[in-house]
């Protein structure tokens, strides 16, 4: 079989009952970062279906081409499937799917949103560039690491690291969309009215803590709205070693306001 996606990165769903999640992965990640939470929110009794979202879990090419616009129809993709089997539906993002999952709460009938690792501004973005230099940019240098750290240094959990799926280095011009993809979050934040629970880990180095403050601070008008913290993880929360503590606070959350 010659398949297009990177083995182990295929969507997923886990039939339950009529209380769907829809868990969105993060920037140049995968379906992957969110099979274990879904794995356990499934033993719990709900229906949950990981999404891919579009050019990622093939090759960096593939998301180069891919647009934010087109992230924001995958996780419409994915809610509409889901909205056939449930009577209410949850949306769940890692990273950047926690900005998807906060904009598109505005847009889509949900019943509450768990964000996880959730940028309000893009890492290392201290001169605030606009999504028009870095598109510009991307045309001279396509690629540029993640981090300066050692690849898996900031995990907790060595063994979950070796098996974690993600394109090794941000595409630039993808760097751009997320960015857009980030300002049409933060202007539709006062539009958020559902109940939304924050997670976010102290030792998180890639999009720091003080993100959850300005994420906390723009939902005005959320019915609910809780902050979180955990230690034991750097950015992936939901594989590193604190991520049974991750996924109780959700199952909590979701069970509060089903």
């Amino acid at each position: 079989m010659n398949t297009q996606i990177i083995p182990t990165t295929e969507p997923f769903l886990l039939p339950g009952n009529r209380t769907g999640i829809l868990l969105v992965h993060g920037f140049t990640g995968a379906p992957k970062e969110m099979r274990w939470m879904g794995e356990y929110l499934h033993q719990q009794g709900y229906t949950c279906l990981g999404i891919r979202l579009a050019g990622h879990g093939t090759t960096p090419e593939d998301m180069i081409r891919s647009r934010w616009i087109d992230w924001t129809a995958s996780v419409e993709d994915g809610y509409n499937l889901l909205r056939g089997a449930t009577d209410r539906i949850f949306l769940a993002g890692l990273s950047m799917g926690g900005v998807l999952s906060l904009l598109m709460s505005t847009r889509l009938d949900v019943a509450g949103v768990v964000a996880m690792s959730t940028p309000y501004q893009l890492p290392r973005d201290e001169k605030n560039y606009s999504p028009e230099f870095i598109e510009f940019y991307s045309r001279f240098v396509k690629f540029m690491p993640k981090s300066a750290e050692v690849p898996g240094a900031s995990w907790f959990d060595k063994e979950a690291f070796k098996s974690h799926i993600s394109y090794p280095q941000n595409p630039i011009r993808s760097i751009a969309e997320m960015k857009r993809l980030i300002l049409a979050m933060r202007a539709a934040l006062p539009n958020v009215t559902k109940p939304v629970l924050l997670i976010h880990s102290k030792n998180d180095k890639y999009v720091l803590p003080e993100n959850v403050e300005r994420l906390y601070d723009g939902l005005v008008n959320a019915s609910d709205k809780t902050k979180a913290y955990v230690v034991e993880a750097g950015h992936v929360v939901t594989r590193d070693a604190a991520r049974h503590q991750v996924f109780e606070m959700a199952r909590d959350f979701i069970r509060h306001h089903e």
